[in-house]
């Protein structure tokens, strides 16, 4: 106790007095030597604020007097405040929700200027404190770059270090979201040192933009270590350094490590795992596959097989909407080398070893004496421990053609969503120099460029397309001295050998306090690796022990996309929507990629595409060594054959382009499952083909206004509810109670179907009642129409494949203990069975449907048994009281209907933020219209 109030007494003395880091005066900025082509056109916003470090007086300040640092909040009332004000938004009051973006910073608004090297300026502004980067060489805007990264992200950026090498429990404390964490990013990358060094060895030998590479993370990992040292010695580093028992807030004593070029491959691992991989998932794809065959028989189940995989459904919404096709990924007839298990004989592959104690160990906060313990004690983990087992594909893009615009000039509103964190694992920052010209966002410790945001005359950005680039392999196991394998083997068959599995291991151990040294518990991580990537499973198939293996396209070459990122920050390289197109190409992660300037608009799909042996089954694993590798598949490596640019889904001025992780073109399967007749990309499509349709002129306003509307609105109930009501409008409805649930549900259509505020601020949606009713009803309607007619085992297989629900609530369980939800996160409705719903409730009722689901589901295809499940569910839901729909959790009372949706930003340090009401839309937002071009 006596520590904790030296601690508090040190901190409050700081940050009452002098303390935190001294910027130079304010002085007026060097105009930028470029002509800023977007004419205040340009706008973006990143909530919750620029500024995502804390000294430990400022930690302790926020708990103790409320305050924060500056820049840390100051983007979240703007962003929070479109939900309500987007109606009445206009040209002169954009700026009241989004950031001007313009190159440069008046002089009049310049809040301080710095310069961490002689080569190198870095000018902050007042309204967000931005840092706007200028080098007068290349080697000190880079420099430049890594200091006011660590000046911003310092300790994130050390988090998810940690978090890539699975060693997070050591520098953060044995949380078991802390453990969580770590076993998964380290189950998908089990690198080894040699492995990061390799990787970039192999990008810096690739040509001149991979010598430029290296040069370039070489003076920015210098610029992140010059900004450790002085924060360092100065005593201005981030507080959670001594919370986590790193330094000492006495005596300063301890150590931030320094960053070293394989840390960055580390990052890119991480952001690529969470937003830029697709596919996976076989091995679960299988067991529902074998479930459905054992319900319906082979013949019929690949009938119904098919309908539920929605691979290329001919009613799901595409981002390329005029008939072209780009054939990829697609299930052949008559497919070969499918290694299916046998039923019950799969087990998840173990990857923790030795474990001893750590049950609940956590690092706590100094607290003061009689106050409670403080929120950030970590004691569920520094990251959410669904990071990366959560889909993350959340971002959306609108972007109209000039031939429909007011100005005749394209507009675009777009942006990545990266979830609600605080800090966010974003930040801004406008780059200046030889070869780079641009501002937008980065992530944190892989800003040495933009990667979305806006050039001179130009503007990009990106949403998750999740194509299919891992494919998982069975590999038969073996025993070296020739004795009968198991599942426990660890060595397998490949090119005629019986090879041992590579295996990489990790000591984990931790503290439980600052001020204890014990370790509170330990455990060992070990991975297995074979040719075809990490071991995710065992199985037998035939009767033979197997390994499943995970190969993904991008795995040993993480840091590949380095080059297409390098030329889209280069003026000189990005001349036109075809030279971005040629540029995103060089990104090996899977992303779709918008451009718009002041003539074109354009859409390429970036990803690192295998291309397969074209008799084998993508959706379901392979068998290894047996002929069905990828073509010009070489395991030192990874690399194989890639499909070429002119194969990835391509555009340049189609009339519109939407994006919200839907499908991209026809006859591309990238994904599935979800990408149905309904899905989110479905609310964007329409909004933007009713301004086209009604002839009238596309503007920023009206645009964004689109957008805006589409992130409040129901997915369930702008496009099922119409189709379950067609249903139960058969006859009357001769229930009280279930005829009022049906009434207030129509009147919540017929206004839009949105979760909207009665007013601003008031906490309380307009349409309470329905909300709580559909949120309700959803995941009793689904089992209810599908589990008697698939089988219990069918229908929880498919659940384990493909979420039924995704609320922005998250609370409403489909099978209990399994499939959580998604609370505060923001993203909703990205994956549902909406589109199973769509199917066969149109199904029952007669319609013509293209690509149905195989059989039908709901009352057995009867339309008065179904209209009675339609009902019997409906009624149930109704009943449910708000508490149960709502159970509540650490951060809302149970029943609060507003709370449960809210957006959260998990804190990730030591300052928290205020509640915001729910916003389906990006993180990281762009408004943008260019009037000229070079």
């Amino acid at each position: 106790m006596q520590r904790t109030s030296r601690i508090l007494t040190t901190a409050l003395a700081l940050v009452l007095g002098a303390g935190g880091l001294a910027a130079l005066p304010a002085a007026a900025a060097p105009a930028p030597a470029v002509v800023d082509h977007c004419g205040n056109q340009c706008a973006d916003i990143l909530p919750p604020g620029q500024n995502g470090n804390a000294t430990l007086a400022e930690i302790l300040a926020h708990r103790v007097l409320g305050t924060r640092p500056a820049h840390s909040a100051d983007q979240l009332g703007k962003y929070a405040d479109l939900a309500s004000g987007y109606r009445g938004l206009t040209t002169s009051t954009i700026n009241k929700f989004f950031n001007d973006a313009s190159f440069g910073v008046p002089p009049d608004q310049v809040e301080s200027t710095s310069k961490p090297r002689a080569d190198v300026t870095i000018v902050r502004d007042k309204a967000t404190g931005v840092p706007h980067i200028t080098g007068t060489t290349r080697s000190g805007l880079q420099f430049g770059a890594g200091y006011a990264a660590a000046q911003d992200r310092l300790w994130l950026m050390d988090i998810f270090r940690r978090v890539g090498r699975g060693q997070l429990s050591p520098f953060a404390g044995g949380a078991q979201g802390n453990r969580d964490l770590e076993r998964q990013f380290f189950g998908a990358a089990p690198y080894t040192e040699a492995d990061l060094q390799a990787q970039v060895d192999r990008v810096a030998n690739s040509g001149p933009r991979g010598k430029q590479g290296l040069a370039d993370a070489t003076d920015y990992i210098a610029g992140i270590n010059a900004y450790i040292t002085a924060a360092y010695n100065g005593r201005y580093f981030p507080g959670e350094y001594v919370l986590t028992g790193h330094v000492d807030a006495i005596t300063n004593a301890g150590r931030i490590e320094p960053f070293k070029l394989t840390d960055l491959v580390v990052l890119s691992s991480v952001v690529g795992a969470q937003f830029g991989g697709g596919g996976g998932g076989e091995v679960q794809a299988a067991i529902a596959k074998l479930a459905v065959q054992e319900r319906y028989g082979v013949e019929k189940a690949e009938e119904v097989w098919r309908g539920l995989r929605a691979e290329d459904d001919p009613e799901t919404v595409r981002t390329l909407h005029d008939g072209q096709s780009f054939p990829y990924g697609k299930t052949p007839a008559n497919a070969q080398g499918r290694a299916m298990p046998q039923p019950g004989s799969v087990t998840p592959q173990q990857t923790v070893f030795d474990e001893v104690g750590g049950k609940g160990a956590q690092v706590r906060v100094p607290a003061p004496a009689e106050q409670e313990p403080l929120r950030g004690e970590f004691a569920d983990g520094v990251l959410p421990a669904n990071l990366l087992s959560e889909k993350h594909g959340m971002s959306n893009a609108l972007v109209v053609s000039g031939k429909h615009t007011e100005s005749g000039n394209p507009v675009a509103v777009f942006g990545p969503q990266t979830g609600y964190f605080a800090p966010q694992l974003l930040m801004l920052q406008e780059l200046q120099g030889p070869g780079i010209s641009a501002r937008g966002a980065s992530f944190a410790g892989l800003s040495m460029y933009v990667l979305l945001g806006r050039g001179q005359d130009y503007s990009w950005s990106a949403t998750t397309s999740a194509q299919d680039i891992i494919d998982t392999y069975a590999v038969e196991l073996c025993e070296p001295n020739g004795g009968t394998p198991t599942k426990e083997s660890n060595a397998y068959r490949f090119r005629g050998q019986c090879l041992p599995m590579d295996v990489v291991e990790r000591q984990n151990s931790w503290k439980p306090t600052v001020a204890d040294g014990t370790p509170a518990g330990s455990y060992t991580l070990r991975a297995y690796r074979t040719a075809y990537g990490p071991v995710t499973h065992r199985a037998l198939v035939d009767g033979k022990p197997v390994a499943y293996a995970s190969l993904r396209s991008t795995y040993l070459n993480e840091i590949d996309s380095l080059i297409g990122f390098q030329e889209i920050n280069d003026p000189a390289a990005i001349t036109s929507a075809a030279a971005f197109q040629r540029a995103a190409h060089k990104i090996n992660y899977t992303f779709n990629w918008f451009y718009a300037d002041a003539k074109d608009t354009a859409y390429f799909n970036s990803g690192a595409n295998p291309v397969r042996n074209p008799v084998v089954d993508p959706a379901m694993p392979i068998r290894g060594d047996a002929g069905f590798d990828w073509q010009g598949w070489n395991p030192d490596g990874n690399r194989a054959n890639y499909t070429p640019f002119e194969q990835h889904p391509n555009s340049i001025n189609q009339d519109f382009y939407i994006s919200w992780n839907n499908a991209q073109a026809k006859d591309y399967a990238a994904g599935g499952y979800e990408k149905s007749s309904v899905h989110r990309g479905d609310l964007l499509d329409s909004r933007v083909r009713a301004l086209i349709a009604g002839g009238k002129k596309v503007t920023r306003v009206n645009l964004t206004q689109a957008m805006a509307e589409a992130a409040l609105a129901d997915l369930r109930a702008e496009r099922v509810l119409p189709e379950l009501l067609r249903l139960i409008d058969r006859a009357p409805v001769t229930d009280p109670a279930t005829a009022a649930a049906v009434t207030k549900l129509r009147e919540w259509r017929d206004r839009g179907a949105l979760r909207a505020e009665t007013k601003p601020g008031s906490k309380a949606y307009a349409d309470a009642d329905a909300i709580k009713i559909m949120d309700a009803w959803w995941p009793l309607l689904v089992r209810g129409q599908f589990e008697p007619g698939m089988g219990k085992q069918a229908f929880d297989a498919m659940v384990d494949v493909l979420k039924i629900n995704e609320s922005p609530s998250g609370w409403q369980n489909e099978v209990p203990g399994k499939h959580v939800g998604q609370p505060h996160q923001g993203s909703a409705y990205q994956a549902g069975w909406w589109g199973y719903v769509h199917k066969d409730i149109r199904t029952v009722l007669g319609d013509q449907v293209s690509g149905p689901l195989g059989t039908t589901y709901c009352g057995g295809g009867d339309a008065n048994a179904c209209r009675q499940i339609l009902l019997d569910t409906l009624k149930q839901a109704a009943a449910q009281p708000v508490n149960q729909v709502y159970p509540g959790d650490a951060d809302c009372g149970a029943g609060d209907q507003w709370c449960a949706d809210a957006l959260i930003h998990r804190p990730l340090g030591g300052i928290t933020h205020s509640k915001i009401n729910t916003q389906n839309r990006p993180t990281f937002q762009q408004v943008v219209e260019f009037r000229t071009k070079r």
